[in-house]
This record gives C-alpha cells, sequence and structure tokens, in this order.
C-alpha cells in the first residue's frame, strides 16, 4: 500500500487535485448510502420545478471527492480527519466534472498535523470552498 507523503516531505504551498464525473447513479447510490432521499436529488419532477430546473448531486457527495483527494493524494494513505469546514456555493448538475484541490496552507511538524484549504470546481466555478485539519502519522 502507498504511503502518501510523509510529514517530511511536505511544504506549505503544495497541492493536489483529482476530478470525478458526478453520474445519475452515483447520486442515487449515495441516496441509498446515506438514506438521504431528498426529492431535489432523486425526483425529476419536483426537481424541475425547483430554482436549479433539474435534480442536483447532494453537497456532501463533492465534500467526500474532498476526503478522496485527502485519503489518495495528500498528504495520502494512513491520513486521519481531524476537522473540515464547507462553504456549498453553487450546485452540482448530473453530467458535471467536479474538480477538488487541496493545498496546503500550515503545518505543524511536531503535532503532525497539516491544514488545507480544500476547493472543488465546476468548469473553473467553485462549487466547495472550505478548510480540512488533517493528522499525518
Amino acid at each position: 500500500m502507498k504511503e502518501g507523503f510523509s510529514i517530511e516531505q511536505m511544504e506549505v504551498g503544495q497541492s493536489a487535485s483529482m476530478n470525478k464525473k458526478v453520474t445519475e447513479t452515483d447520486i442515487d447510490i449515495f441516496a441509498g448510502v446515506t438514506n438521504d432521499f431528498s426529492p431535489i436529488h432523486v425526483d425529476a419532477e419536483y426537481a424541475s420545478k425547483s430554482i436549479f430546473k433539474q435534480k442536483i448531486a447532494h453537497g456532501m457527495l463533492s465534500a467526500g471527492f474532498i476526503s478522496a483527494t485527502i485519503g489518495t493524494k495528500l498528504p495520502g494513505f494512513g491520513t486521519v480527519y481531524l476537522k473540515q469546514s464547507l462553504r456549498f456555493k453553487n450546485p452540482v448538475m448530473i453530467g458535471d466534472t467536479v474538480k477538488t484541490t487541496v493545498t496546503i496552507t500550515s503545518i505543524n511538524k511536531r503535532r503532525k498535523v497539516v491544514v488545507l484549504e480544500t476547493i472543488c470546481t465546476v468548469a473553473n466555478k467553485p462549487v466547495i470552498a472550505g478548510e480540512a485539519t488533517v493528522m499525518k502519522p
């Protein structure tokens, strides 16, 4: 199994990204796993009458992409979440490709704690902005 970056290998400003195209199946599976069947996510007729005019992805589905980027890219495998703030800025629609970028903003090497700016975008437009605090054992 990959180790990811050690605390000694990390630097402020270092970043990593990943992309994920959101499908209707992704939304349906997320609804089933979380039991969040809000009609804006799963009912096309209801969603067509909303301000979005169509079904949208759960905000926490996109937030999960942040976790995936942190856990597999930077800092990588073995990282433990301590805290995450999220600001939902725009909806994610079926077929959108979400680009998730995490950037190190501070490192406490003694405590092995890393703070990251976390951003999800669709076509360069922010959909989520936040900050994560993680530990890299």
